[in-house]
């Protein structure tokens, strides 16, 4: 015979000084790792959205990111009349020659200046990226040393914003426009036109990478195979898609430091679910021993107090996502590793979070209710009912 669960939440509400307590201690140990796993969902989000999947990134052979790379203005017309690139309105193939470089900006709040991505690129560059739209102003004129901002540059950076001129390579710059690149690797960069680029960074020999866009998925896997196998070019291509995919890689310091305060944390958390349950083991002898002369057994007793165990580990995971509800696309910005620079992305909670959060909760709950269960159950019948 089963123990009722109203059994289990009437001792919960007796004992509420000391459920409060431990559900805190559990809130918080799932708050941190329900932070952790949402930076890495929005950092994820950041990088998996970006790219298109017809679109083929063209690098150096052995380059990792667009940083390191340098394609001679030789290879790119090459690649550009390559078979299964796709053409514009006026016939020309959609590819773009684009030159990357890092600068340093200071931020709006004081905080310190930041590595910054500029994309030097040709108005192809705008026909390869159709969901990223303007949301001020206008885009930059060929030839002009003018520049466009994504939103979050705009919103986070000093002499960011439309109108304002930023000063780097050989003489300053005016912000003429901000796009929209949503939650993308977009949402980092700051365009301008290529040639000037070019000239201002001495970089009038080589592109840091090409963009083309295939005519179909069969056509960009070929375009891609085809330069990668061709030793005269000495090239890696990649689908964009899975180019940005490689640079989460830039999220694992977040993700190892958080796991090992998320464990520590949770093995605390654990302790302290242990203690008030061996606390109510000891409170409530008497009525454990009652409950075996009514009739339950000592199996029906340990799954009562494991339930008990573990409805206080979910009452202290409600309290933990409760408090992490107001960070949920809170926007902010780690260091990434393969490009030098920061790249921005949105804390996300998402349903994947959650459902593992819950989890890591009902873990916590078994872990430190299975013990002071199994004490209860073995407990002496005669001697509980004299104490």
């Amino acid at each position: 015979m089963a123990i009722p669960i109203t059994y289990n939440v009437r001792n919960l509400r007796l004992r509420l000084g000391a459920t409060m307590m431990t559900a805190l201690g559990i809130a918080l140990t799932v708050a941190v790792a329900v932070f952790i796993m949402a930076l890495l969902a929005g950092l994820k989000k950041a990088f998996v959205s970006s790219g298109d999947p017809l679109n083929v990134l063209v690098l150096r052979k052995g380059s990792q990111a667009e940083l390191q790379s340098g394609v001679d203005r030789e290879s790119y017309q090459t690649i550009k009349y390559l078979p299964g690139i796709a053409k514009d309105k006026a016939g020309d193939p959609l590819a773009s020659g684009e030159v990357v470089v890092v600068i340093v900006i200071p931020r709006k709040d004081s905080s310190g200046e930041t590595n910054v991505t500029v994309r030097g690129m040709s108005p192809t560059g705008f026909e390869l990226r159709p969901g990223i739209k303007l949301a001020e102003g206008r885009w930059f004129h060929t030839g002009q040393r003018e520049i466009v901002v994504s939103k979050s540059v705009s919103s986070r950076f000093r002499n960011a914003a439309l109108g304002d001129e930023l000063f780097f390579g050989k003489g300053k710059w005016k912000v003429v426009g901000v796009f929209d690149a949503g939650e993308t690797a977009a949402s980092s960069e700051i365009w301008a036109d290529v040639n000037q680029m070019a000239s201002d960074f001495e970089r009038n020999a080589a592109f840091s990478s090409v963009l083309v866009h295939a005519t179909d998925s069969i056509a960009a896997q070929s375009l891609k195979n085809r330069m990668n196998d061709d030793q005269r070019l000495r090239l890696d291509a990649f689908m964009e898609p899975d180019y940005y995919g490689e640079q989460t890689k830039s999220g694992k310091p977040i993700q190892f430091v958080g796991t090992i305060v998320a464990f520590v944390m949770a093995i605390g958390s654990c302790f302290a679910a242990m203690n008030t349950m061996y606390a109510a083991v000891a409170y409530r002898s008497r009525e454990i021993a009652t409950l075996r002369i009514v009739g339950f057994s000592r199996p029906s007793i340990i799954t009562s107090f494991v339930i008990e165990s573990v409805l206080l580990a979910l009452l202290g995971a409600a309290l933990g996502l409760i408090l992490m509800l107001p960070f949920n696309g809170l926007t902010t910005g780690t260091a990434n590793s393969l490009t030098f620079s920061e790249t921005v992305f949105s804390v996300r909670i998402t349903f994947a979070v959650l459902v593992t959060a819950i989890g890591f909760a009902v873990a916590m709950g078994l872990f430190g209710g299975i013990a002071p269960a199994w004490h209860a159950s073995r407990g002496e019948i005669l001697a509980a009912l004299r104490d």
